[in-house]
């Protein structure tokens, strides 16, 4: 009944796009957060570029970001340069950016810089630098430079073991040291007069920060993680936040970490799972393995890529993809049994794609806010998009159907009716704000599959489940998302638009935008999707156990029954949940007190990316079980734009008027509206609620 991604082979080739466009040695390519509208370029030599996101943008039209040729080290064709570019997840807010690049002083030194726009985001000020931190280099290679923002909102850096062969100066394992390590600091925090603050939870947290060299008398507390040779190009998996890095070989193996706190993957001692240090005998105790290694026999300076979560459908959604800089050579990454991952390679070394004068010298990817894969030619200076293909069947084999009816999850002698008698029907106590529509959800389970029940109340829902949700404006059908957990445990939500008969709904890829009434109604892409069904909260939204302790009407049999009840009674829940769970409260239910309805609203509608791990810049968590005192947002000033209110609170008790939390509830059409994305229409229930409990209170208990 479920769709499923085809288990074909698929292919993947590049088609160059922007085709007016050329670059000088660029290096890296990403979009601003939020703005689909303009894409940016980081050329080597000290330039960052910007142009407008059209197929055929002229050179006429692209700007200049960003020039500090004047500060970074120009040697042609080495590895240094302006290296990276990140900007901050609030950068519609305060304009704020990060840029590592190797300068020219002597010694050499890896330089980490926020810059900042006063222009509104269309430039960055060059007289805007603020330094963060410099480390010295031995040599002008092995520098890294990739800089990300993880889901925690803390800033990433890798950096490169400094240059020359071996790691002459033995810096990547040495943590006193912030050379060949993933530093991580809170760009929002400066204690002390501080340019940064330190991550409670980073491994040497509590040391004293390392000088201006990169040196330490003890353990560096900007340490992630150790023991890399070049970390030249890595990412995070924006559904999971796993951290992927491709670290560039001596001579001999290519390798790729999925990296952890603390973690030690062993350069000097090891390249790849070999030992470099000495050759035969090397120490391996606490050292962790990479994931997967290619030798020379394929290339020679692995390029880090991302892992795909576009909207084009294909075996390869959720996989890592990467490339090789000598070689060409695009492959991916399977996942298998224990821990292991099988590498396939899709353009193979050599390979030259159409209209190239040779292979491509693959410095970057870059990824799409949609999720969609680009990758940069250095030595050409162009620009290309992968292309997935779904092989195995003639023609391509898609096996997510186009039509809901051929999904298998409807009734089709009766499409706008309740979908098969096997699927559950249930309703959550708090419903997510949805534009005012109505309604109605469906589990479907693999055959014999219960759902877990965690002991925090969280439900952990089987491989092969389907969840079936109907969205309607009076008795007319709009929408139809199916939310659904792969055999590989990957979720992925597909989202079908009803047409005028109500016979049936026409799959939705990429996203879309139609008119309903006197509304905009957004259908959400494969990517957007998964901003609001994070890990952090599950995936799954409104199945646990307080928000199904209420009442549903089933519509087989036309009963009123507890929804906990009901689905113990039928062996759906292991283990059975026990007497008197706790409940949240509709919040429209005046029964229930204040503060139970608001906090309820608030952990459905915010908490499922306003928690710990969540995915925002700001550390608000907003979870029913945390307590007001412990949210981070009570009686706490705004790190991510006041909205011009005086004095202004995240929440300020006894004040809704200079409480930003509700201001933003308010706010629709630009980046500061909540939720972010697909609404266009204020809760004015919603706002009511938070607006009464918040001056209701009188402290933050």
């Amino acid at each position: 009944m479920a769709p499923a991604r085809s288990t074909g082979t698929s292919t993947v080739s590049v088609e160059r796009v922007f085709p007016n466009l050329s670059f000088t040695r660029p290096v890296a390519m990403l979009q601003a957060p939020g703005d689909n509208s303009r894409w940016f370029v980081l050329e080597q030599d000290g330039i960052i570029r910007v142009f407008p996101n059209r197929p055929t943008v002229t050179m006429a039209e692209m700007q200049v970001f960003l020039d500090i040729r004047d500060l970074v080290l120009q040697l042609g064709q080495s590895e240094a340069g302006l290296l990276g570019l990140a900007f901050h997840p609030n950068f519609a807010g305060n304009r704020r950016t990060y840029v590592n690049y190797i300068d020219r002083s002597t010694p050499l030194r890896s330089v980490t810089s926020e810059f900042t726009s006063s222009d509104g985001g269309l430039t960055l000020a060059p007289n805007s630098e603020r330094a963060l931190f410099t480390v010295n280099k031995p040599a002008d290679n092995h520098n890294g430079g990739q800089l990300n923002f993880g889901s925690d909102g803390f800033l990433y850096l890798g950096l490169g073991d400094g240059g020359g062969g071996g790691d002459p100066q033995e810096n990547a394992e040495n943590p006193m040291r912030l050379l060949g390590k993933m530093l991580r600091i809170d760009v929002n925090s400066q204690p002390g007069g501080q340019p940064y603050g330190i991550p409670a939870d980073n491994p040497f947290a509590g040391n004293p920060r390392c000088n201006a060299d990169g040196t330490g008398t003890q353990n560096c507390p900007e340490i992630y993680a150790l023991g890399l040779r070049n970390p030249w190009r890595w990412s995070f998996d924006r559904q999971t936040g796993t951290q992927w890095v491709a670290d560039v070989g001596q001579g001999a193996w290519e390798e790729i970490d999925i990296l952890t706190r603390g973690g030690n993957y062993g350069w000097d001692h090891r390249e790849g799972a070999h030992c470099y240090e000495p050759a035969t005998g090397c120490q391996t105790a606490g050292l962790i393995d990479p994931v997967a290694e290619y030798s020379h026999t394929l290339g020679e300076a692995i390029t880090g890529g991302y892992v795909y979560r576009g909207s084009q459908t294909t075996e390869l959604f959720g996989r890592y993809i990467f490339a090789d800089f000598g070689s060409g050579m695009i492959a991916s990454l399977t996942p298998g049994a224990g821990g292991t991952y099988t590498m396939t390679q899709h353009v193979q070394p050599g390979t030259v794609p159409p209209g190239a004068p040779g292979p491509l010298a693959i410095s970057a990817f870059g990824e799409s806010n949609a999720g969609e894969l680009y990758v940069l030619d250095y030595v050409g200076g162009r620009i290309y998009r992968l292309v997935f293909t779904a092989g195995g069947g003639g023609g391509g084999n898609d096996n997510v159907p186009q039509q809901l009816s051929a999904t298998g999850c409807l009734n089709t002698s009766s499409p706008g009716a309740p979908p098969l008698l096997s699927l559950i029907p249930y309703r959550p106590n708090a419903a997510f704000w949805s534009d005012g529509v109505s309604k109605d959800r469906w589990i479907g389970l693999p055959n014999g599959r219960n759902i877990a029940v965690q002991a925090n109340g969280d439900w952990n829902l089987p491989n092969g489940t389907v969840l079936v949700k109907h969205f309607r404006t009076g008795n007319q059908l709009i929408e139809t998302r199916l939310f659904m957990r792969h055999p590989d445990g990957v979720w992925v939500g597909y989202t079908y638009q009803w047409n005028q008969a109500q016979t049936d709904a026409t799959r939705v890829t990429g996203g879309g935008v139609v008119n309903i009434g006197n509304q905009t109604w957004t259908f959400p892409s494969e990517a957007q999707c998964m901003q609001c069904h994070t890990q952090a909260a599950g995936f799954s939204l409104g199945l646990e156990t307080a928000q199904q302790n209420g009442e549903h009407l089933y519509p087989q049999t036309g009963r009123t029954a507890n929804q906990i009840t009901t689905l113990n009674a039928v062996n759906v829940l292991s283990p059975p949940v026990g007497a008197n769970p706790p409940a949240y409260a509709d919040p429209a239910d005046t029964s229930r007190s204040q503060t139970e309805r608001a906090r309820s609203y608030l952990h459905t509608n915010c908490a499922n990316c306003h928690r710990p791990q969540g995915g925002t810049p700001v550390a608000i968590d907003l979870r029913y079980s945390t307590p007001l005192a412990q949210t981070g947002a009570c009686n706490v000033a705004p790190t991510a734009g006041d909205l011009g209110i005086v004095d202004a609170r995240i929440i300020a008790p006894g004040a809704s008027a200079r409480s930003v939390l509700l201001a933003r509830m308010a706010r629709r059409g630009d980046a500061y509206q909540m939720p972010p994305i697909a609404s266009t229409v204020r809760d004015a229930a919603g706002e009511q609620v938070i607006a009464a409990w918040i001056d209701s209170l009188t402290a933050c208990q």
